[in-house]
């Protein structure tokens, strides 16, 4: 999993994320994910994050989609053979 390593954070702005991680329950680690979460995911326009059929399906919205016919065959798939 990447890492990153914020320097020369001032005072103030490092007890004001303690603080905040404290009025949260959570460390002052975990604080720090959930804001730069918040932050990308609002920079792209999304409360959560979507997963990619999500948004394969709002970018096929976006420009007016396509309706497909889609037949599925009814019959049980068969078991996998290995030889």
């Amino acid at each position: 999993m990447p890492a990153v390593t914020v320097r020369k954070l001032s005072e103030k702005t490092h007890r004001a994320l303690k603080l905040r991680a404290a009025r949260n329950g959570r460390s002052t680690e975990a604080e720090i994910r959930a804001i730069l979460n918040e932050a990308v995911a609002a920079k792209n326009g999304a409360g959560t994050e979507a997963g990619l059929g999500t948004q394969l399906a709002a970018l096929g919205r976006r420009f007016g989609g396509i309706d497909l016919k889609i037949v599925r065959d009814p019959r049980p798939a068969e078991p996998a053979k290995f030889s």
